[in-house]
């Protein structure tokens, strides 16, 4: 399905149908009966916590307030659809069945958005939603189907709530539907066949900086283990490859052997083996080489060992209460989830957990190691799409350890190009004639003593370089601020035009918009 989506001007009507519209009360009917749950002749309050469609019938989860404040939760099935998180005045009939008005069931719809706050969800900002309901519209003959579907929105500030959306084809319930805002009452529906699931990378995404731990305590256990350890030969071999593949501060000042690095990080190592290279051949891949050392040291844990708790330990428990997660679960209700961190990743260092030996504790510190990568590659996808403006975004993230005298130093790197909007009165133009009207950023993160926490961010577009450093430490904002007229006289030196060059203290400022959607420095300005 292609084409536009749009939110209709009026509040949704009543499902249509051969059933006439009862004109006193709407049944909803109990799944389960509850006799006396409300006293004859009163009016609880009831919140749709869920919907879910089942062929005409409608399934509910309802949240009853019941005299005293006292809560329960009941399920029931309607003919028509009631907008997650809409309120409505409930009584009970003599069959027991619960009963709302019609008005009420008219009103309640309201709490369905038939308009998008363009200030909240800028044009072409992308939207994705769980489609709950689908149904067909009367029309007069000869006119075009129609369809009306109630939809809950999963990302953006719109998170929770519930839009209703017409369009020329059906949306099949319960599939995830991704849209482009185009204005206030239009959505541009994008097929999940021409674009990666942003949604599915976003969730995969905060599940793997779950279990993420630090490079620097694996490579720090790996440096420490005692040389007449009693290891395997094939095990001893993983470790130093993986010590091998760690450069020095002087490898990593040599542009030819960093760009080796930045292509040996893990980021690529799919890639690689999409095109027939082994990863385990010199230069070695981060990625490929901690993969193998997984590989070897499960077989050397002693007999016994419970990989799964040793594994488990990695991850950190998101629980829901229980009287939501059950019902929520029966309904296949989506849970929440847990908003992805930006760049840098946060350091996090696993604890040895007590009366682990160095092998089980190896095992989880290379598992969190592994995640930790996944985590950049995972973002990097998750901030590669098309801008507001129609320019292409690539990101790619990755992260270097290196070793500073008895130090390991993780460089977290990110690499950001933009390329132009596809002009439309030459759509044939070749990219390469536009190479200099590219954007490109770079941001790097690391913690080196005696500086402190570091960060840079760079931008280049059409020769000119502008940046702005971030020091944790007075003392290293000082020193830096210091040698900015060198560094302009060098960069000057290397023919560039070089615009600000500022250093600050503290960290840089993180908005509520991603770098997909907002730039450093606009140089148009």
């Amino acid at each position: 399905m292609t084409g536009d989506i749009n939110l209709p001007t009026l509040p949704p009507a009543p499902a249509t149908g051969p059933r006439p519209a009862p004109a006193v009360g709407e049944l909803l009917k109990l799944l389960e009966p509850q006799t006396g749950l409300i006293d004859a002749g009163k009016t609880v309050n009831a919140e749709v916590l869920a919907l879910k469609q089942g062929g005409e019938a409608f399934q509910l989860l309802l949240k009853l307030t019941l005299e005293g404040g006292r809560q329960t939760l009941v399920q029931a099935a309607s003919n028509q659809p009631l907008p997650l998180g809409s309120n409505v005045a409930v009584s009970q009939t003599a069959s027991g069945d619960l009963a709302i008005s019609l008005q009420q069931a008219l009103s309640a719809n309201v709490a369905a958005l038939t308009r998008i706050d363009t200030q909240q969800l800028p044009v072409g900002t992308l939207l994705q939603a769980k489609v709950l309901t689908s149904q067909m519209l009367p029309q007069g003959a000869g006119q075009p189907a129609l369809y009306r579907s109630l939809v809950s929105v999963l990302n953006n500030a719109l998170s929770g709530t519930t839009l209703t959306l017409e369009s020329p084809q059906p949306l099949r319930v319960g599939s995830l539907l991704s849209a482009v805002v185009q204005g206030a009452q239009t959505l541009d529906f994008v097929p999940l066949s021409g674009l990666r699931d942003q949604l599915a990378v976003s969730q995969q995404l905060a599940t793997q900086q779950s279990r993420q731990g630090s490079l620097e305590g694996l490579l720090s256990a790996l440096q420490n283990l005692p040389r007449n350890a009693d290891l395997p030969a094939d095990l001893r071999a993983a470790v130093e490859r993986v010590l091998a593949g760690m450069p020095d501060l002087a490898q990593v000042s040599n542009p030819k052997v960093l760009a080796q690095l930045l292509h040996n990080s893990g980021a690529l190592l799919e890639a690689k083996l999409l095109a027939g290279q082994n990863p385990l051949v010199p230069p070695l891949d981060m990625k490929g080489s901690l993969l193998r050392l997984v590989a070897e040291l499960m077989p050397a844990l002693p007999a016994g060992t419970n990989l799964n708790a040793i594994l488990a330990a990695n991850t950190l428990a998101q629980m829901l209460p229980s009287f939501v997660r059950s019902p929520l679960g029966t309904l296949g209700q989506m849970g929440a989830r847990t908003a992805p961190g930006g760049f840098p990743l946060p350091e996090r260092l696993l604890q040895r957990l007590e009366g682990e030996n160095s092998l089980e504790n190896l095992l989880r510190l290379a598992a969190g190691a592994i995640s930790r990568l996944q985590s950049h590659q995972l973002s990097s996808l998750e901030q590669t799409g098309t801008t507001a403006d129609g320019r292409l975004q690539t990101t790619w993230q990755m992260e270097i350890p290196m070793r500073t005298l008895q130090d390991i130093v993780p460089l977290q790197v990110k690499f950001q190009r933009e390329e132009p909007a596809p002009d439309k009165d030459e759509p044939e133009r070749k990219i390469e004639r536009d190479a200099k009207k590219m954007l490109w950023r770079v941001e790097l993160a690391f913690d080196m003593e005696p500086l402190g926490p570091l960060q840079i961010q760079a931008q280049l577009s059409e020769g000119k370089l502008s940046s702005q450093l971030w020091a944790s430490r007075p003392f290293t904002a000082s020193l830096i601020e210091s040698h900015l007229g060198s560094l302009r006289e060098r960069l000057v030196a290397s023919g560039l035009n070089v615009g600000d060059l500022d250093c600050h203290l503290g960290t840089p400022p993180r908005g509520p918009k991603t770098g997909l959607e907002q730039r450093w420095v606009d140089e148009t300005a």
